[in-house]
């Protein structure tokens, strides 16, 4: 899961661009040899998302396939050769040269196939890859499920959740170059004794054996270094950094990590900080911290969920300029760009897995669906450990009982199946299996099982009062929310953070007194919400749905197909909610008081 980068051992070649593109709706390249080069292609940029690029792919989720020539330098002719695609979505198989390299399954997360063997250096070689979106039940997140409606009201496509399924080859398709014995993997683990960092690396070789390697930690004007001892393939070593520099929000400081093993290096920057949860409080670097900010989504005109490097700069000056520090990952891993520009401006990151609006419809399926939660909790891990930014693992977004629509609406308050029970606790014992330094959720719908949180270190709820229940009511809604939050924390004594709240508005509808949908009544819930929760110390941060508004299937509820609770336009214009916030979080303030205090 290492990042590939580029220095004086290791190459990389990045094969963004425009490649050749075909449907294949009956699933029949394989068997006529589509992975030998494509005939009546037509053009499509990578990374990008193919439904957003043309009018006749906007709904198509089947099969396609992707390919273009390359060459491969001469120089690397010593070298072990990896391609690796940053997310495929959802389901891929790699092709090189007519054989194939391998599969891989799951959206939102890289793989890598050593390729080494099936290519040439002697001329062009062709890389083909396969893409298939398939909304399937067993699938993580899922789709076309028997009786599940999205919110109750029928959409297209089947989704069960509300964003769009965007396919395609999203992220970026590398080469590189590694020695043929390697540095495989690198975990960092920052702490602190007194006024120095402590900084803890265990690094394994790959593709032979090393006895010795080295490492080298430089910034803030010092350099610590170490000797590494290699004992099966694996060796740990402890870097005392004198009065370390910290990395926090207001202070993203980085410094330099490099590890040495035999004929290889690889660099990565280090943010030494420590975050835990005391006494209903989130501590980053022993102080409290608020996670203040927004749901958001990788989402834009023509690029789909594609990387879109321009936007991604544009989005983090205007989460700044709106004066929020978090976000979360809604409601999948975002692209490792996006955790690099994080980790270097400073912004606090609830990173998420696909597993959104869960079923658990029978026996069989949820099996399947715990397979792939598994799967991608350890992909999203190992992907993301060494990044300063994340702060919190979220194992699940909004999983859904059969009778979810009559817990939201208090009509029912059934039992929790325990099979649900086991199916989180799995989730939340793996994670922590993976990764002890930081806190695990869930983020939990209303109407949720209160036993669901039990398992985690944070409560994370998405509350709706105000819009999909006692809509239009906001004096009951922002009393029952006051109510509830109090309930929580005093069954749970667990900070909490709001993850999801907020209400679809059309930008420049107006009126008064506010009504749904018009830019005042978005205001209003927004800022209610937040002056309820500044009266509870508890309340450890409040993330709006949504940073902007973004592509979903089309419902009754979607006006144009396009989920509107952005404070935000698509297109970044800013709804008055947003100068409210801006208002509003950039106020001094003081998070000083116990938890728990009035």
């Amino acid at each position: 899961m290492l990042y590939p980068i580029q220095n004086n051992v290791r190459n990389r070649l990045d094969l963004s661009g425009i490649w050749d593109f075909k449907r294949d709706p009956e699933e029949a390249g394989v068997e006529q040899g589509w992975f030998n080069g494509l005939s009546d292609a037509r053009p499509i940029a990578v990374p990008g998302s193919w439904n957003d690029q043309y009018e006749d792919l906007y709904y198509y989720l089947g099969m396609g396939w992707y390919a273009r020539t390359t060459y491969i330098p001469q120089s690397w002719k010593s070298e072990r050769v990896m391609l690796r695609v940053g997310s495929a979505n959802y389901w891929a198989a790699v092709w090189v040269n007519g054989q194939k390299a391998g599969e891989h399954e799951g959206g939102h997360l890289p793989f890598a196939f050593d390729i080494t063997d099936l290519i040439t250096f002697d001329g062009p070689n062709i890389i083909a890859i396969q893409v298939e979106n398939h909304l399937k039940p067993t699938r993580v997140p899922s789709g076309n499920l028997e009786g599940v409606v999205l919110g109750g009201v029928a959409s297209y496509p089947r989704t069960s959740f509300d964003f769009y399924p965007f396919a395609g080859l999203q992220r970026p398709v590398l080469l590189y170059s590694v020695p043929p014995v390697h540095i495989e993997d690198i975990t960092v683990v920052t702490g602190r004794e007194g006024a120095n960092g402590i900084v803890r690396v265990r690094a394994t070789v790959a593709g032979g054996t090393v006895e010795s390697g080295h490492l080298l930690l430089a910034g803030a004007g010092q350099a610590v270094e170490a000797e590494l001892t290699f004992a099966n393939g694996a060796a740990e070593a402890a870097l005392v950094v004198p009065s370390a520099r910290l990395w926090s929000g207001d202070d993203p400081y980085l410094y330099e990590l490099t590890v040495s093993a035999g004929s290889d290096r690889y660099s990565l920057p280090v943010g030494i900080r420590t975050v835990e949860v005391k006494e209903g409080q989130i501590l980053l670097n022993d102080k409290p911290v608020q996670l203040n900010g927004f749901g958001r989504h990788e989402d834009f005109y023509a690029s789909g969920k594609g990387l879109n490097l321009p936007l991604l700069v544009k989005d983090y000056g205007l989460m700044r300029w709106i004066g929020a520090n978090s976000y979360r990952t809604a409601h999948y891993p975002y692209s490792e760009e996006e955790m690099m520009l994080a980790d270097r401006e400073g912004f606090l990151i609830i990173d998420e897995t696909p597993a959104v609006s869960l079923q658990f419809d029978n026996a069989e399926n949820m099996a399947e669906r715990l397979r792939m939660c598994l799967q991608q909790t350890e992909e999203l891990i190992n992907r993301d450990k060494n990044h300063p930014s994340v702060v919190m693992w979220s194992v699940a977004n909004e999983p859904m009982l059969p009778d979810q629509m009559a817990r939201m609406s208090g009509e029912v308050q059934s039992a929790t199946p325990p099979e649900s029970i086991d199916f989180f606790r799995k989730l939340v014992d793996r994670a922590r299996q993976l990764d002890v330094t930081r806190p695990i959720t869930l983020v939990g719908i209303m109407g949720g099982p209160s036993e669901w949180h039990a398992l985690t270190d944070v409560i994370c709820i998405n509350r709706y009062w105000g819009w999909y229940v006692l809509g239009g009511e906001l004096a009951k809604a922002l009393d029952r929310l006051d109510k509830e939050l109090d309930e929580t924390w005093k069954q749970h004594g667990k900070p909490i953070i709001i993850t999801e709240f907020g209400a679809d508005t059309l930008a420049g509808l107006h009126a008064l007194p506010g009504v749904m949908w018009s830019e005042e009544y978005q205001t209003e819930l927004i800022r209610g919400y937040l002056d309820v929760a500044a009266d509870k110390a508890f309340v450890a941060g409040m993330q709006i749905w949504n940073f902007a508004d973004f592509a979903a299937v089309q419902s009754a509820g979607r006006v144009g197909g396009v989920n509107m609770k952005g404070v935000f336009t698509r297109t970044r214009t800013p709804k008055m909610a947003a100068h409210m916030l801006r208002e509003y979080w950039m106020r001094p303030v003081t998070l000083s008081r116990p938890a728990g205090s009035r």
